[in-house]
């Protein structure tokens, strides 16, 4: 575990090399860099869910028919069309 000694250390090692100025603007970008990384791996609420598919256009004038219905031709009898 790290004391406060080593991070006295580490922050005077930061200073020496980076100088002043940089540690801010060095500390900024990596946290903002870790915020993007786990929004990355876990996602965010922002994202909207993927929308369900439209229904089926049906064609102008199509009629619903009901199951083992046959179209019959015109002028064709019950006699005609059965065979």
């Amino acid at each position: 575990m790290l004391g406060p000694q080593d991070l006295w250390i580490a922050l005077a090692l930061g200073v020496f090399f980076f100088g002043a100025k940089k540690l801010p603007e060095l500390s900024r970008s990596l946290g903002q860099a870790m915020s993007e990384f786990k929004k990355g791996v876990t996602g965010t609420a922002d994202e909207q869910p993927p929308a369900p598919p439209a229904a089926p256009v049906k064609p102008e004038g199509a009629t619903a028919k009901p199951e083992g219905a046959t179209a019959k031709p015109e002028g064709a009898t019950k006699e005609e069309s059965t065979g």
